[in-house]
């Protein structure tokens, strides 16, 4: 009887707000992402550690090739949690390429994807430049597992991230 009052109390709920919006679709519960095989879901993203070594170019290259690009992080959580996907598919702590350059200008970081960088976590003193060669980010450098710019020629893994939608509707 309880879940017969639930049902019609939803259901007025529901009646109410079509009448007030007109003929909106109603989405009451937010419904999670779904990842192809292989893709972890992490913040209503899709991530994919990949092992295979490449410039920071090639990685990107190769998460193009999977309708991708290489990590944007956008938070402390983002940030741990793939540092869980790279422990998770290692059994270490990598570093890997995640997706930002400043290879258009010195000093202005993008990530590949185009989502604009309004977190970092990079380690104390860095970016630094070295040599002026230094233009894309790894990420688990040294013992404080924070962010180095390095030379985009540097052989890493990396991971990859495809932006996703709700599952269709049934």
């Amino acid at each position: 009887m309880k879940l017969l009052a639930v049902f019609f109390l939803l259901f007025s709920i529901m009646e109410k707000y079509s009448l007030a919006h007109g003929d909106e679709q109603v989405h009451l519960f937010r419904r999670s992402i779904e990842c192809p095989t292989d893709w972890t879901a992490i913040n209503d993203r899709c991530f994919r550690f990949i092992a295979d070594v490449k410039t920071w170019a090639g990685a990107e290259k190769h998460c193009l090739t999977l309708d991708a690009n290489l990590a944007s992080v956008h938070n402390q959580e983002d940030n741990d949690q793939l540092q869980t996907l790279i422990f998770t598919a290692t059994r270490k702590s990598k570093e890997a390429w995640i997706g930002g350059s400043d290879a258009h200008e010195s000093n202005v970081w993008l990530w590949s994807d185009g989502t604009p960088m309004t977190y970092t976590n990079w380690c104390p003193g860095q970016p630094n430049n070295a040599l002026n060669v230094q233009h894309c980010i790894q990420m688990n450098y040294s013992k404080k597992k924070c962010w180095d710019d390095v030379k985009c020629t540097t052989l890493l893994p990396s991971i990859c991230i495809k932006k996703n939608t709700p599952p269709a509707e049934a």
